[in-house]
């Protein structure tokens, strides 16, 4: 079925402006002339002008943006190269790039547009570490963590990184991944002693911090105007190259109703994570995993505690972070907090 080029370009905008507000001119340059310049004498631009999907649930607007930050991390553009941060921006630099690079990688944009963003952003852990810290203090167990969505599994290292929240520290101080983080409202305690016991992840596509390749495509869509970002990602991949954990290949329904039918090991609580992953999956995806969670939980006890952490998008300007939690049951909203992780507003301790 052909796509709808209006809403494509709606996205395209959308994107941009979202991206301004994220403190990322550049990136909203970018996306901005695709929209006004994109057309179907390309491969990519026809495969993004009929994008069959939903433009916006699938980010193809920075999965287009990834496409040319890979090539001008690859050197493979000069053009790119003399437009890209750290070069002073001009826009009809910018532009004149952009255009130069679609004809000349048109093949490599056009399929790099196959797989949705992976930046696997690691200031969002400052949003898990809080919540870690109040599931400690609610329930006095080690953690099991699991996490879908995991990418590269950078944030399943939340405990070994340092935090600065403006406000207080935490971590290790030795570090070489520090997350700067705001805090703000009513602040989960950062004296509660907490542990994570085991912990997984799985991804369809999950990367491998070790192997260059993969690498190279999450750092490219990173935006490249935020060098603060690269380089915390680019230290936490060399930390996640030398962890003793690999993110799994896994469907995430199946995933869920494995990990989570197994008999629980007790003296623990077990805890479901996910941070901006669930616009990505289909509804029977979706569906399959709260019943298989739902299901957990049912079983908890205060011996063996199940909890479902999740920090997604629901139409407003910030994400919302929400923490359910059995044997209880209760569903509430913790925190809002900025897609990067910039800063958090706490709701509940």
């Amino acid at each position: 079925m052909a796509g709808d080029g209006g809403e494509v370009l709606k996205a395209f905008r959308s994107q941009a402006g979202a991206c301004r507000k994220l403190g990322s001119p550049f990136t909203a340059e970018v996306c901005e002339i695709l929209a006004e310049d994109l057309d179907e004498n390309s491969r990519f631009g026809r495969r993004i002008l009929d994008w069959p999907g939903d433009p916006f649930a699938d980010a193809l607007a920075l999965r287009a943006a990834g496409g040319f930050h890979a090539l001008k991390r690859a050197g493979r553009s000069a053009g790119l190269a003399a437009a890209y941060p750290p070069a002073p921006p001009n826009l009809a630099t910018l532009r004149v790039a952009i255009c130069d690079a679609i004809a000349a990688e048109d093949d490599f944009l056009h399929d790099w547009l196959d797989s949705p963003p992976q930046t696997n952003e690691v200031a969002r852990a400052s949003v898990l570490l809080g919540s870690a810290l109040l599931l400690a203090r609610e329930f006095g167990l080690p953690l099991d963590w699991h996490e879908i969505g995991a990418s590269m599994g950078l944030n399943l290292g939340l405990d070994r990184y340092r935090y600065d929240f403006g406000t207080d520290r935490w971590g290790h101080a030795e570090s070489p991944v520090l997350v700067r983080s705001g805090w703000r409202g009513d602040l989960p305690d950062t004296s509660t002693p907490f542990a994570i016991r085991s912990r997984a992840g799985c991804d369809l596509n999950p990367l491998d911090p070790a192997a260059t390749p993969d690498r190279e495509r999450l750092l490219a869509y990173i935006w490249a105007d935020q060098a603060e970002r690269l380089s915390r990602a680019g230290a936490a991949l060399d930390m996640a190259a030398a962890a003793p954990w690999r993110v799994e290949k896994a469907d995430a329904a199946a995933w869920v109703a494995n990990r989570f039918s197994a008999p629980p090991a007790a003296g623990g609580v077990r805890v479901l994570v996910h941070t901006i992953v669930w616009q990505y999956l289909p509804e029977a995806t979706r569906a399959a995993i709260t019943a298989s969670i739902d299901s957990a939980g049912q079983s908890a006890t205060l011996e063996s505690p199940v909890a479902w952490l999740r920090m997604e998008a629901d139409g407003k300007e910030t994400a919302a972070v929400r923490l359910k939690s059995w044997p209880n049951g209760a569903d509430r909203e913790i925190a809002r907090a900025d897609f990067h992780g910039r800063f958090v507003e706490w709701q509940a301790r």
